[in-house]
C-alpha cells in the first residue's frame, strides 16, 4: 500500500498544492486563460500525439474494447442525467451538465500521465483511444442537447452543425487522430522537433494538475446541491464498476487494457465540466463544486482502485 501512495500522492499532492496557493495568494484568475490554453492545445497535444504515435498501429485496432468502454462512459451519462432530470427536478439542458459531471472523468489533465505511471507503456494506447472515444461522444452528445434546448437555435441542423465543430476544432482530438495516422505510416519526426514534443510532454501532468488546484480554489460555493453528492457517486462508483462489468462481457482483454479501462473510469469530475457549464451559464455553482468534492472524494476512491490493479486482485480472466 506505500508503494501506491507514493505513486498517488504526488499527483493529488500537486492538486492541493495548486489548491492551497489560489487559497493564499489572492491572484485574479485571468493568467488561468492562458495557462490552460498551453494545456489544450500545446503541452496536452503534444502528449496524445506522442501516445500514439509511438503505438504499434494495429494495437489500436480493438472495436470491442473501444465499444465496451465507450458504452460505460454512455450509461454513466445517462444515470447522472437522470438523477438530475428526475430527481433533483433540473431542467434538461442543467440535467445536462450533470450527466457530464457524472460521465465526463479527468482524462485529460490526469489520465494519461497516472494510466502511465500505474501501468507502463502498455497504457498508452487503451488511454489514448478511451480518450478520443469519450471525447467524441460527450462532445456530441452535450452540443446536441444544450442546442436542442436553445430558444434561439431550435434546429436539430444547427445542433449538429456545432456537434460537428465542436469534434473537429478539439485540439485533443485533432492530436489524438494526428498521431494514430502517424503510427499507421511509420512517422518518425526529427530529433529536434521529437525532443520539443517530449519537452512539452513532461510539462502536461503537473502543470494540468496545479491548474486544476487554484481553478477549484478560486470557485467559492456556499452550500452543496444536493444532487452533486448522487452525480459524484455516479462518476466514482458506478462509472468504474459498469467499465469492470463491460470489460468482462466484451473481452476477454489483455490485463493492462482492462485495468487502464477501469482506472481511467475512476478519474474524478474534470475541470472542463465546470468550463462548459460557464460556457452555456447553466448549473455553474454544482458544476464547481462537483469537480472540487468529487477531486478530493478520488483521493480514496482512486488509490483504492490504483491498490486493486498493482496488488493484482482486480484480475480479469
Amino acid at each position: 500500500m506505500i508503494d501506491i501512495l507514493n505513486l498517488a500522492l504526488p499527483y493529488f499532492g500537486v492538486v492541493f498544492i495548486g489548491f492551497a496557493c489560489g487559497k493564499l495568494k489572492k491572484l485574479p484568475d485571468t493568467g488561468l486563460a492562458w495557462m490552460n490554453f498551453f494545456l489544450l492545445y500545446v503541452s496536452l497535444p503534444a502528449l496524445l500525439f506522442g501516445i500514439m504515435s509511438k503505438t504499434p498501429f494495429a494495437e489500436l485496432n480493438n472495436p470491442p474494447f473501444l465499444v465496451a468502454t465507450t458504452l460505460s462512459t454512455m450509461i454513466a451519462f445517462s444515470v447522472a442525467l437522470a438523477v438530475g432530470r428526475f430527481a433533483a427536478k433540473l431542467s434538461l439542458r442543467q440535467a445536462t451538465m450533470a450527466g457530464l459531471a457524472g460521465g465526463y472523468g479527468n482524462i485529460g489533465y490526469m489520465g494519461p500521465g497516472l494510466a502511465l505511471a500505474v501501468l507502463g507503456a502498455k497504457a498508452a494506447a487503451p488511454t489514448a483511444l478511451i480518450f478520443c472515444c469519450d471525447s467524441i461522444f460527450l462532445f456530441s452528445i452535450v452540443p446536441l442537447l444544450i442546442e436542442l434546448t436553445d430558444k434561439d437555435h431550435p434546429s436539430a441542423l444547427h445542433a449538429m452543425r456545432v456537434v460537428v465543430r465542436q469534434i473537429v476544432f478539439n485540439p485533443l482530438i485533432v492530436s489524438t487522430c494526428a498521431g494514430a495516422l502517424a503510427a499507421a505510416v511509420h512517422f518518425q519526426p526529427p530529433v529536434a522537433l521529437d525532443r520539443t514534443l517530449q519537452f512539452l510532454q513532461n510539462a502536461a501532468a503537473p502543470s494540468a494538475l496545479f491548474v486544476l488546484g487554484v481553478t477549484v480554489a478560486l470557485r467559492p460555493f456556499e452550500r452543496v446541491p444536493w444532487e452533486v453528492p448522487g452525480v459524484i457517486a455516479v462518476k466514482l462508483v458506478i462509472h468504474p464498476l459498469l467499465s469492470f462489468a463491460l470489460m468482462l462481457l466484451f473481452g476477454p482483454f489483455a490485463q493492462p487494457w482492462a485495468a487502464t479501462a477501469v482506472l481511467m473510469a475512476s478519474l474524478p469530475p474534470a475541470l472542463n465540466v465546470f468550463v462548459i457549464a460557464r460556457q452555456n451559464e447553466t448549473w455553474i455553482e454544482p458544476a464547481s463544486v462537483a469537480v472540487l468534492i468529487g477531486t478530493f472524494a478520488s483521493v480514496v476512491t482512486l488509490t483504492s482502485v490504483m491498490w486493486l490493479i498493482q496488488s493484482g486482485r482486480l484480475v480479469f480472466p
